[in-house]
């Protein structure tokens, strides 16, 4: 037999060859990754830092210009009126009432929803999931006329009932806790059915304690959708006694003269502090809760 040559064959005469070199990726140096990052944090919290900087402002340095970002002469008027003289207690008191009621409302009812959309068996199953995302495109304005006519012939105009009832379960958190629950695997749930557990037991043993990041994330938004709500709140709350903190923001920060913008950004920093201690609480668990119901 011929020796055989280690030597790549060489091409044909007349014909070429194209090698195609990868191409090398762009690669960004870590200091000017920090720096974009840095410049993007500090664009999304000057708006904040203004917001914090301007409630120990008084109105005539906050309308002077030019306007200046550090407070010339700080003061604690806008609180100390708030506080004190704008019964802010019976604000906040009325906005926790409805958050939380409103959260628990979500935790218990959109779990149990998607819970029944994604492991149990019933006639037009796809039908009702179907109809959960068409009210997603639905816009909350649409449904504000016949809300308050319903609410108001039931008499719960101006009561808790009238601010909780009509948000305790929702479109989102409906499909947020359906796409997480399908992960669970259906086997565990065979076995406690043939253990002879309960639908009901079945969901509060097995499925609900395996939902911990949805639920925080369901919990966030839920509460954050809530506190900030004003329309509702609004038309609903016809006494001083059941305004939430959005509605008492927008009618005592305006006066005859105009905004008391000191006041307003008072106002603001009060109502936006809760939000960013339950979100420093909850943060691991609701980015966990969103990459795993994405994946999902």
């Amino acid at each position: 037999m011929p020796p055989t040559s280690s030597r790549a064959t060489p091409a044909p005469s007349g014909t070429s060859t194209l090698v195609r070199r990868p191409r090398r990726p762009i690669r960004w140096s870590r200091g000017a990754t920090y720096t974009a990052l840095v410049v993007g944090l500090l664009l999304t919290l000057m708006p904040f830092i203004w917001m914090l900087l301007g409630s120990f402002k008084t109105q005539g340095e906050l309308l002077q210009r030019p306007i200046t970002w550090w407070p010339e002469s700080p003061t604690l008027e806008n609180y100390e009126k708030w506080l004190s003289q704008l019964n802010y207690g019976q604000f906040f008191m009325n906005s926790i009432v409805v958050a939380v009621a409103v959260v628990l409302g979500n935790i218990i009812f959109c779990s149990m929803v998607g819970y029944a959309l994604a492991k149990m068996r019933f006639p037009g199953k796809k039908v009702l999931f179907a109809l959960v995302m068409l009210t997603l495109m639905v816009p909350g304005v649409v449904t504000l006329v016949p809300m308050f006519v319903l609410v108001s012939n039931m008499g719960l105009v101006n009561t808790y009932p009238a601010l909780i009832l009509p948000f305790l379960a929702g479109p989102l958190g409906v499909f947020l806790m359906r796409q997480f629950i399908l992960g669970i695997p259906d086997a565990l749930i065979e076995a406690a059915r043939i253990d002879g557990a309960g639908e009901f037991r079945i969901f509060f043993r097995i499925v609900l304690p395996q939902c911990g990041p949805p639920l925080a994330t369901l919990s966030i938004l839920t509460f954050l959708g809530s506190w900030n709500n004003f329309l509702w709140p609004l038309v609903v709350a016809q006494t001083e006694n059941m305004y939430t903190l959005p509605v008492a923001l927008s009618l005592y920060s305006v006066g005859s003269n105009g905004t008391y913008y000191g006041l307003l950004m008072a106002g603001s920093v009060l109502v936006v502090t809760p939000i960013l201690i339950l979100f420093l609480f909850l943060q691991r668990y609701f980015v966990q809760g969103i990459a795993m119901t994405g994946i999902k």
